[in-house]
């Protein structure tokens, strides 16, 4: 088949059509300033943002709808239960000049779900259809939604919301193969991604477990989707939307090494220091990041302990020196480098 490169909200072109994913605790300006840096997202979105909170002036809530001037297109998130609340914030949101606002009726934090908000809109489609109804009505901006495939197996209701959402005037819908009960495992079931393709005229982006350019390519070939949400696998491997795209637009695939991998993942550190109140809290992020970025690479489970159990930001760094020095060893022919670094740790 052939893999569509670019899809439009409305007058709006995702070009190229692979979308970094918003997720709570991560996809910050800062992070999605390295995500822009290294290239390859048609769209960025922010964390998603309690509506209650915009409503009431929360600090916090209009820090997190921070974005760049010159980050265009980006998607803020809101959330929420009550349509006339969600209203309300989706107003204060255009007037800080996005792109697009998105609702979100995927997260499935017990947090927001228990306030029957995020995922659990997905057992109340007269509430979903209000809320919708109720934002639409107060922006101007194009309008998106994002779900999962239902709250729970026994109730697989996406294409049915995402209906709903497109007659009372969404403009876009990205839905995650997940149900709400299967958080962040289950078993891959990608049917209501491609049924709601088939059932709506605006575009459908799919989402779950895109990674890198297989799990793309498989998610497109069997949805029919017009688009690719890439969420954790961001985190792993930050430049995941730009081999996806560049694999779509037939470009030579980068290919990343120990001397990329530790200047993106340290200047990463170097972005956040002053976004928190103390060290402990922006080491806490590092780490979360850090857990992620080194998954998947040569003995990244023993850097991944020793960054974890640091106490300070400069051990945190010390370790991660140590170790993306003997991966750029590693990566040059030396297979005995991690041996022997394991060897003299347990002489000790």
């Amino acid at each position: 088949m052939t893999v569509p490169n670019s899809y439009t909200v409305r007058d709006v072109r995702i070009f190229p059509n692979v979308v970094l994913a918003p997720m709570e605790g991560v996809t910050d300006l800062p992070f999605r300033r390295l995500i822009r840096e290294i290239g390859g997202a048609g769209l960025t979105c922010t964390e998603f943002i309690a509506s209650e909170g915009l409503k009431r002036g929360v600090g916090k809530m209009h820090e997190m709808a921070q974005f760049d001037d010159d980050e265009s297109p980006i998607s803020i998130q809101i959330y929420g239960r009550r349509p006339e609340v969600m209203a309300e914030a989706a107003r204060i949101v255009q007037d800080m000049g996005p792109t697009i606002i998105d609702i979100n009726m995927g997260c499935p934090s017990k947090k927001v779900c228990a306030h029957s908000g995020g995922s659990a809109l997905m057992k109340d489609p007269e509430l979903a259809r209000d809320i919708i109804r109720a934002v639409r009505g107060a922006i101007t901006i194009p309008l998106t939604v994002k779900m999962r495939s239902g709250f729970d197996h026994t109730n697989r209701n996406a294409d049915e919301i995402a209906y709903i959402a497109q007659e009372e005037g969404a403009e876009g819908i990205t839905i995650h193969w997940r149900t709400r009960s299967d958080l962040y495992g289950g078993e891959r079931a990608v049917d209501k991604i491609a049924e709601t393709k088939a059932k709506l005229s605006i575009p459908v982006i799919g989402n779950g477990d895109v990674l890198d350019i297989p799990s793309a390519m498989r998610m497109f070939e069997e949805t029919g989707c017009d688009g690719v949400m890439v969420g954790r696998g961001a985190i792993r491997n930050p430049w995941a939307l730009l081999q996806i795209a560049q694999h779509i637009n037939g470009q030579p695939v980068t290919e990343i090494t120990a001397t990329d991998r530790r200047r993106v993942l340290l200047g990463y550190l170097e972005s956040i220091n002053g976004r928190f109140r103390s060290e402990r809290g922006t080491l806490g992020r590092f780490k979360k990041i850090s857990n992620y970025f080194t998954k998947g690479l040569p003995y990244g489970g023993d850097v991944r302990t020793l960054v974890l159990r640091s106490q300070t930001i400069p051990e945190a760094v010390d370790h991660l020196e140590t170790y993306f020095e003997r991966l750029m060893r590693f990566e040059s022919g030396d297979n005995t480098v991690f041996r022997e670094a394991r060897d003299g740790a347990a002489a000790k």
